[in-house]
């Protein structure tokens, strides 16, 4: 399974929209369109910028229609109220030709229980089997995915195939020594952008999903370019 999206720079991009809140989906694809031409390898659409929960399910969807028709490398991110619309988010992203997936654990109920994050995970990893995915970690979920609970579903679902790592230095390097040093077809990307180099030099990232780099594109490359040579 072709994991290169998950590499290199990836911004996670938010939804302009128009004086009346709907999405202004041209500006979106244009957004998309510089900064990959800019250098950046992908993007990550409703990741955790905080726009997915002000959109229908429908808008949302049409924004990935749009990106991956307008030819952008697009990761959907999975985050939703339920295990259902999650599913069928990952879903559709198959079915318009996204190219990848970031699960992100079921955030409004249960959110502590190991087994109802596992059950939400693999619902969305099968929903979208030909779909290359990474789990978002991030502590300030209130739930933390282990190394057991990773390989657990990486053995049930061989499209999971990286870890993207939200929660700091201290969460990066367990994530380094337990998961990604494991299996050496697992990568791990960093989440924070305060922490690519800590990621890459010290953990051997070899993808970082930027929020700065929507407005430095050029720096947040340049930096991801220095850090791949110190590795």
């Amino acid at each position: 399974m072709d994991t290169n999206i998950f590499r290199g720079g990836v911004p996670a991009i938010m939804t302009p929209c128009l004086e009346d809140r709907i999405p202004n989906y041209p500006a979106l694809v244009a957004k998309a369109h510089d900064l990959v031409a800019t250098g950046m390898n992908a993007v990550v659409y409703c990741g955790s910028m905080g726009d997915w929960p002000l959109l229908s399910d429908e808008q949302r969807r049409e924004g990935v229609r749009q990106l991956t028709e307008a030819g952008v490398p697009v990761i959907v991110g999975t985050g939703a109220q339920n295990t259902a619309r999650a599913a069928a988010h990952a879903a559709h992203a198959q079915e318009v030709g996204a190219g990848g997936l970031m699960v992100i654990p079921r955030l409004l109920s249960r959110g502590t229980s190991p087994a109802a994050q596992r059950n939400h995970f693999a619902a969305i990893l099968a929903a979208a089997p030909e779909l290359p995915a990474v789990i978002y970690n991030s502590p300030y979920y209130g739930f933390e995915t282990k190394a057991e609970l990773f390989f657990e579903l990486r053995s049930e679902h061989p499209n999971l195939v990286g870890f993207k790592e939200f929660g700091g230095a201290e969460a990066l390097t367990y994530a380094a020594e337990h998961i990604t040093s494991i299996d050496d077809n697992v990568l791990l990307m960093v989440g924070v952008d305060t922490q690519v180099y800590h990621g890459y030099i010290n953990c051997g990232a070899v993808g970082a999903i930027t929020g700065i780099g929507n407005c430095l594109p050029a720096e947040v490359l340049h930096l991801l370019a220095l850090c791949a040579l110190g590795a």
